[in-house]
């Protein structure tokens, strides 16, 4: 043995983990969608969540992945601790799959010309880089750069795998191999000790059976030398798991943790006592000094966790009750949105669709309260209320938790993204956070005017209010839609958006005037008057909110739109489409219809006729 044999082994090794790990990180962000809406359709059943567990794990390679993605789940509330306890069991018997590819290195072939000879890794290896290259050069697919990072990933991880073979068959002159692992053959504890070291470190069981599977190269391993090294990953493992689920978390998060320690612990205290007694009763013998390979390393790890599953699984809520009491209770006072909040967990980094989901979610609950709070807003016109104005208050407080809480997260997420797709989405939703709190604000404005109405003991006119209740009524129908729009990724719905903002700049022009003409007729208060401006100014506003919520809408369905927003505006205000025309037409006849009604005599007609003007002058 030399330096350069020792530096072969840890070259071989950096490769494998790199492999592994670009492997498994561009499987999640291609895959994460779709797992979260299977995750959330899991039921009680817990066959049905093992075997989910099971397909996940073996989809993106990393059972860690799959125990933190539940973990983020459950503290999200989409999932109970219940749930996801088969999900956890299934995670560990599906990380056994990257083992079953590795054993790829046995495969034995005769001639070059035999087929068998295509899956051997010194094939396969080569096969995967040339893919994956050509993806990412050509960018022939919508995600051509994931793909091709998977396949560049896994020929990676061969090549580093074929690596470590050749210098562990170099090492296996010195005898250091031999004297390794017959240490670990005499002393089981050792060996266990030894698994839980090496998967501890290397955060990954699938890597640290990997690494055995390579030194089983040498011919020297036995299974009396490894049995225990592999119940040792188990524990590892699961450790770092549990940590990783417990970062930032809340209870139930970090029990789902806690259940997986205990399921190794179990599954490991099973294994090593079993295999104690039947190597007693002499049922191992044939076995116990027989040397193993890459395959026989991969189906004693497939065969120890499918075992302990089918023993496990009916028991598992013992786990679950035995967590409960480890984990102590919260302390912390909690408000309706912890729950929203928890769902922006750091463990979604690494799997963008659910951190965006998560973001989504947190988008949707901004724009309900600052909609809520806008309607509670427009009733302190009619009913001026004290209590409504703190609930206001309270509510726009939250909002601003929600706000800082998301930037912070969205902000942290954009280095974890190597899509442009996932990038264009998260710089709308910043976008649109400011747009949401923007609109709370605008709510705790036009509450404020209302209350500076009260404080003051001045009203509008009646007739100021029945405009003002038609001009109301014409912003629920923008917001309906900019709701839509938001929440269904619906084109349609934002496109009536804009046409609608045009006429509530008009009707609030058309109303201006109205105002001013009563005051000159003594119907109106000059008290009101700033009051009334300071109004319109904030609907103003609110439309402009909407119209803002309308265009990145539209900008995620067509991305090209980003670089010439302000264009776009233009060109629908100048020369609109025929649709665009037929939106505005009608609305405006919607509303100035009822506005005309409100008003007698002549300055009705005069609304009539302006009208009927301005109608043509669009036609």
């Amino acid at each position: 043995m030399n330096f350069f044999d020792v530096l072969s082994l840890l070259g071989g090794l950096a490769m494998f983990l790199y492999g592994m790990r670009l492997m498994g990180d561009s499987l999640k962000e291609n895959s994460s969608g779709t797992l979260k809406h299977v995750m959330e359709k899991v039921t009680d059943n817990p066959l049905k969540a093992f075997i989910l567990g099971i397909a996940v794990t073996a989809l993106i390679q990393s059972s860690t992945a799959t125990i933190v993605i539940t973990s983020g789940l459950v503290a999200a509330g989409i999932l109970t601790l219940h749930q996801s306890l088969g999900i956890i069991i299934g995670a560990n018997v599906g990380t056994t799959v990257t083992g079953q590819i590795i054993r790829l290195l046995d495969l034995n072939t005769s001639g070059d010309t035999s087929f068998l000879r295509i899956f051997q890794p010194s094939t396969l290896a080569p096969i995967a880089l040339i893919i994956g290259i050509l993806l990412i050069m050509t960018g022939i697919l919508r995600n051509s750069r994931s793909i091709g990072n998977i396949a560049i990933g896994f020929g990676i991880l061969f090549s580093g795998l074929l690596n470590m073979t050749s210098a562990v068959n170099a090492l296996q002159k010195s005898g250091m191999v031999e004297q390794l692992f017959s240490g670990l053959g005499n002393n089981p504890f050792l060996g266990y000790l030894t698994g839980a070291g090496v998967a501890f470190m290397l955060q990954s069981s699938s890597a640290a059976v990997g690494i055995l599977q390579a030194f089983s190269a040498s011919g020297l391993l036995t299974f009396k030398a490894i049995y225990s090294v592999i119940v040792g990953i188990y524990l590892g493992d699961c450790v770092t798991t549990a940590i990783v689920c417990s970062i930032g978390a809340n209870r139930e998060a970090r029990r789902v943790g806690i259940v997986n320690i205990l399921y190794n612990l179990s599954k490991s205290a099973m294994v090593l006592i079993v295999i104690t007694i039947i190597h007693h009763l002499g049922l191992l013998d044939n076995l116990w000094d027989a040397t193993v390979n890459s395959g026989m390393i991969a189906n004693t790890n497939t065969v120890f966790n499918l075992v302990c599953a089918v023993c496990l699984l009916p028991v598992i809520g013992f786990h679950e009750r035995l967590s409960d009491r480890i984990v102590g209770k919260d302390k912390t006072v909690t408000t309706k949105y912890d729950e929203v909040i928890r769902g922006l967990n750091p463990v979604f980094y690494n799997t963008p669709a659910l951190a965006l989901g998560s973001c989504f979610d947190t988008l949707q609950t901004m724009f309900t309260i600052a909609r809520a709070n806008l309607g509670k807003a427009q009733k302190q016109f009619e009913d001026y209320s004290k209590e409504r104005n703190d609930k206001i208050n309270a509510e726009e407080l939250q909002l601003d938790r929600l706000t800082d809480n998301l930037s912070r997260y969205l902000v942290e997420l954009l280095p974890h993204l190597q899509s442009d797709q996932y990038t264009d989405i998260l710089n709308q939703y910043y976008k649109e956070t400011t747009e949401f709190e923007r609109l709370g604000d605008q709510a705790v404005k036009i509450a404020d005017i209302a209350a500076r109405l009260s404080e003051n003991n001045t009203a509008f006119s009646d007739k100021c209010k029945g405009e003002l209740k038609i001009l109301q009524d014409l912003m629920e129908d923008v917001l309906n839609n900019a709701e839509e729009a938001f929440s269904g990724k619906n084109e349609q719905a934002a496109a009536l958006i804009e046409p609608k903002v045009h006429v509530v700049n008009d009707l609030i022009n058309q109303m201006t005037q109205n105002h001013l003409n009563r005051m000159s007729a003594g119907e109106c208060s000059f008290l009101a008057d700033a009051i009334f401006s300071n109004l319109m100014a904030e609907y103003k506003r609110v439309a402009g909110i909407c119209s803002n919520i309308g265009m990145a809408t539209l900008i995620r369905i067509y991305p090209e739109l980003a670089s010439r927003e302000h264009m776009f505006l233009e060109t629908l205000d100048e020369n609109g489409s025929a649709e665009y025309k037929t939106v505005l037409r009608q609305t405006r006849k919607q509303y100035f219809d009822r506005l005309r009604e409100k008003e007698t005599g002549d300055q009705g007609q005069q609304i009539t006729m302006e009208e009927a003007l301005s109608m043509n002058n669009e036609q």
